[in-house]
């Protein structure tokens, strides 16, 4: 017999919640980690950045306190400060996930793990595993660029920013996606000179293109620069000063800066694991698995970035529920990549889900179009916050949303909604029938599926 049911491999927002939902399903398993428990998201991603995040969000609220009729002499902030606070949050929640693990009956495994065959597990200096099944959640890590060379000190990844204790005076961020537009609100709020570099034509490409262009207005007006289309041809550093050589329309120019946050692609954790031993395929880099995130191998499943579906925590995790109860014998609902809710938490926010504007049409989909200002918000303007808008793209025969597109004051927050609004199956008329509360931001929702219909009350 085996020595467990099922052996996780990596215990990142995948990998841990895959573990604990197979505990509470009666399975006797095992989560090996080499590192700290909760991944890189817990400890060195989503976590501390938000934590950050926050930190420049009440900063640039007090810089603006004049609005509110508030005045104060001899403001002064510490981002030293800023990290500590980051830190605290992060070993709370990795606290957290130990507990829930003990509470699930998880054995926790510390070491590197790698597949001897399809159904065992060495631990690198220790024990040996056998498992019925094996869940493998090894994430994934920064794509190395011969052009933009990383030395950890001056050009730096997402990993080094979040331990940097001073925020440096002049800061290019290669890469205008979620990670790079996060880091320009940080460091621009506590006082740097920002300069995002995109290769392609917008900031945060993957979103809808009205969506884009309201980012790029509000990042004009905090004083970061965009450069967008783009590249940079390579990277000199001299006395702890980087010189960034960029192009753009066949014209190239030097930016000096104080650091180089590289911020574009990343390539899946599968060397050194065993994949080859074991018989698992890959694809350009990446575990290649089915619906029910197996792998080519019987009892072999993956799950999260190493497998290169969606590079989001909340992606791993319902893939790891996902593949436990396909595991358990249940029947889990097909996970839609389609329609899985990205978000983006710089200032203003960004959050959206299913297709843009332009993918509707390209599909031939017959849309109408919902949107709705922030401006027209008694919340947002109560608040003080009214950048933004909600765009919907609805199916113009049945009301049916196909996407939604938001930028604004916390709009994060609204894509439960929406998210349970199609999973049910409503439609515009329903999302505008229901009586929201006033006044809160949600009303955003309310009105742009009003305005879908023609039936916009407040514009």
């Amino acid at each position: 017999m085996a020595d467990y049911d099922l052996v996780v491999l990596g215990s990142g927002p995948g990998g841990y919640v895959a573990a604990i939902r197979a505990g509470q399903l009666g399975m006797k398993t095992a989560i090996v980690e080499r590192d700290e428990l909760g991944g890189i998201c817990l400890n060195w991603g989503c976590i501390p950045s938000k934590s950050l995040l926050r930190n420049a969000e009440v900063l640039g609220l007090i810089k603006h306190a004049e609005e509110f009729g508030i005045s104060f002499d001899n403001l002064s902030y510490d981002f030293g400060a800023a990290i500590d606070r980051s830190r605290k949050v992060v070993k709370r929640l990795t606290t957290g996930v130990a507990s829930l693990l003990r509470k699930n009956k998880v054995d926790h495994v510390r070491g590197v793990g790698a597949l001897k065959d399809r159904s065992t597990i060495q631990v690198e200096g220790g024990s040996l595993l056998t498992a019925d099944n094996i869940i493998i959640a090894t994430g994934a890590r920064e794509r190395a660029i011969p052009s933009l060379p990383v030395d950890r000190k001056v050009v730096i990844t997402s990993r080094e920013a979040l331990e940097l204790r001073e925020v440096p005076g002049r800061v290019v961020i290669v890469g205008g996606g979620a990670t790079g537009a996060e880091f320009a609100h940080i460091y621009r709020t506590y006082g740097a000179e920002v300069t995002i570099v995109e290769l392609l034509p917008r900031l945060v490409p993957l979103e809808d293109e009205e969506i884009s262009r309201q980012l790029e207005r509000a990042f004009t007006k905090q004083g970061i620069k965009a450069m967008t289309g783009a590249g940079v041809q390579g990277i000199a550093v001299n006395g702890g000063v980087a010189t960034v050589t960029v192009s753009s329309d066949g014209v190239e120019s030097v930016i000096e800066c104080d650091k180089v946050l590289v911020a574009v692609g990343v390539q899946g954790n599968v060397e050194n694991i065993g994949l080859e031993e074991a018989g698992v395929e890959t694809e350009r880099g990446f575990i290649r698995i089915d619906d029910r995130m197996a792998t080519n191998v019987d009892g072999v499943y993956a799950i999260g970035d190493v497998t290169g579906k969606m590079l989001l925590a909340h992606v791993a995790s319902a893939q790891g529920v996902t593949a436990v109860e396909g595991i358990a014998g249940r029947n889990p609902p097909k996970l839609d990549y389609g329609l899985m809710p990205r978000a983006i938490y710089c200032r203003p926010q960004v959050a959206s889900f299913g297709l843009t504007e332009a993918q509707a049409r390209e599909q031939g989909y017959e849309i109408k179009i919902g949107q709705f200002p922030m401006a027209a918000s008694g919340k947002a303007l109560a608040l003080g916050e009214t950048d933004g808008l909600v765009k919907l793209v609805v199916d113009a025969e049945v009301g049916e949303v196909l996407g939604a597109h938001m930028i604004g004051a916390e709009v994060t927050e609204l894509l439960g909604e929406l998210a349970m609004t199609r999973l049910l199956e409503g439609t515009t008329a329903e999302l505008g029938w229901a009586v929201h509360p006033h006044p809160t931001m949600s009303e955003v929702v309310k009105e742009a599926a009003l305005a879908a219909e023609g039936e916009a009350i407040h514009i």
